[in-house]
């Protein structure tokens, strides 16, 4: 079985730590990034998400979203899926789009990565 709550860490080096998972799968907790859109130090941010519980045999699915609000004026959604292999190592793997806040209409267009 795989446990969203505990400490991650991802190729950049950055920090996700989820609190326990309630019993209807929302979970809350903080993103430690080491890549900023502004550059410079590790920030924290708060997180919150839910996570799909598997049927027999499954591997949870998951979103959360990162309010980089500290330091930043955009928005992250990730979508994912925990998996477990043969040796018990747990591994999250996930897509995201960040929504960065943009002047006008116009500038739409560059707002979402």
């Amino acid at each position: 079985q795989c446990q969203l709550s505990g400490l991650w860490r991802n190729e950049q080096d950055s920090l996700m730590e989820i609190s326990a998972v309630r019993d209807d799968g929302d979970f809350k907790g903080k993103y430690l990034t080491r890549v900023t859109l502004a550059g410079g130090c590790a920030r924290a941010s708060p997180l919150k998400g839910a996570q799909q519980q598997p049927g027999e045999g499954g591997w949870p699915t998951f979103a959360f979203t990162v309010r980089w609000d500290k330091f930043s004026n955009a928005t992250t959604a990730f979508a994912g899926q925990c998996f477990v292999d043969a040796a018990g190592k747990e591994t999250l793997t996930t897509m995201w789009l960040l929504r960065e806040a943009v002047g006008s209409l116009k500038e739409d267009w560059k707002a979402t990565r």
